[in-house]
């Protein structure tokens, strides 16, 4: 038996522990992530030891594909770090985007604020012309399709999946506020269907809204969990900060 734990990181939920041994667990993350059978999740991580850094980590979606980055994953993944002794409370961890840098805050062994430091960001398309709408196409340690909207209650899932299909790529709607800060939905890949919230989906959407000049740096983005999260850009890269906690945890044979 192995002891795993469960976080949320803004209503985005992660079932996660660490192993000396780093293989292949596509077939695990769907037995874990499973809502009626298993633990339930919308995605698995496993922490391995790296010579270099503090860890590595594994990162699957719920249907058992790989995902190179995942932003609200990667604050769950450095407090789980932190509390079990893996890292210091500021730390570098290898994913497979590259190599992230996070910090945990206000921290108690079932809740803690923490900032990562996504992968830089990268604009693929930023002339996308599709359902009626200008698209932009950026990655942001995963790819994402970023349009604005008025009306961000009216979140067409079915258009989303299309979209996801034609261009592999997760699916974000965003809305400027009067206050200049933003409201986020994202339809996920892997997931494939809305998650409560995507931090690289956020990430997306913030950058091309700075971008194109539209807010401001530092600014606070809302997914539909309700939750606030903070996010800017510093001379390296996006920074991306929020609540986690840890939901409960439990024995399970692996």
């Amino acid at each position: 038996m192995t002891r795993v734990a469960k976080y949320s990181a803004n209503g985005n939920d992660f079932v996660v522990f660490n192993s000396q041994i780093k293989k292949e667990r596509s077939d695990l993350a769907r037995e874990l992530c499973h809502r009626q059978d298993g633990i339930g999740a919308d995605g698995l991580i496993v922490i391995v030891p790296h010579e270099q850094y503090d860890f590595e980590w594994e990162f699957y979606n719920s249907d058992g594909s790989h995902a190179d980055m995942c932003g609200n994953g990667s604050r769950a993944c450095a407090h789980y770090a932190y509390n079990h002794a893996l890292a210091p409370k500021s730390m570098n961890f290898l994913t497979g985007a590259g190599l992230i840098h996070a910090e945990v805050d206000e921290n108690t062994p079932q809740s803690a604020m923490v900032l990562s430091e996504l992968t830089p960001p990268k604009i693929i398309d930023e002339k996308i012309t599709d359902k009626n709408a200008l698209w932009w196409l950026l990655n942001t340690g995963v790819p994402h399709l970023v349009k604005f909207v008025d009306d961000i209650e009216n979140f067409d899932i079915e258009e989303a999946r299309e979209m996801r299909q034609k261009y592999n790529a997760n699916v974000n709607i965003a809305k400027i506020l009067a206050d200049g800060n933003i409201r986020v939905r994202t339809y996920e890949r892997g997931v494939e269907d809305e998650t409560l919230a995507c931090g690289t989906g956020m990430a997306a959407c913030f950058y091309r809204a700075y971008k194109e000049q539209k807010i401001q740096n530092n600014i606070e983005v809302y997914p539909i969990s309700g939750d606030t999260l903070y996010i800017g850009v510093n001379s390296k890269t996006i920074t991306f900060k929020g609540r986690v906690k840890k939901t409960f945890e439990t024995e399970w044979e692996l």
